[in-house]
């Protein structure tokens, strides 16, 4: 007797929430680990880093940016298709600039920083691609 595995379809929906889960553990270790870079602890109780002087609008700004995952789990698991489809696509795209951009803030380019930088564009492309490539239903006319 030959035992095959039942191989389960994922809806997509969920792929896509899931994707934005793992994205956001890169994001969280990625700036756990730069808490243990030498000067950037001293930097970030002082008000800046690498020359970026923190305000609340910057914070702000920065809470939004990082909230974005979040709401795009419970967005992913609840909006209907096509307005998912986009969203999805659209924010992908959006932390795909927000990704690049980082790389032109002054600063050394630590080897850790650039791994999970490249694993943060893997799974920001996953979200993209996966949802770009949403499956369609056929009906019978």
């Amino acid at each position: 007797m030959v035992m095959i595995l039942e191989d389960v379809k994922v809806n997509v929906k969920v792929k896509l929430a899931l994707l934005w889960v793992a994205l956001m553990f890169f994001y969280i270790y990625n700036d756990v680990f730069s808490l243990f870079q030498p000067w950037h602890v001293a930097e970030l109780v002082e008000g800046h880093l690498e020359g970026i002087q923190f305000t609340q609008e910057l914070l702000f700004g920065a809470a939004i940016l990082m909230a974005l995952p979040s709401i795009m789990v419970f967005l992913s698991l609840t909006l209907k298709a096509n307005v998912n489809r986009m969203v999805n696509i659209i924010v992908g795209i959006f932390h795909i600039i927000v990704l690049v951009s980082t790389l032109l803030v002054p600063g050394d380019l630590w080897a850790y920083y650039a791994l999970y930088m490249v694993f943060e564009a893997v799974f920001i492309l996953l979200i993209i691609w996966t949802a770009w490539k949403w499956p369609i239903q056929t009906t019978k006319s």
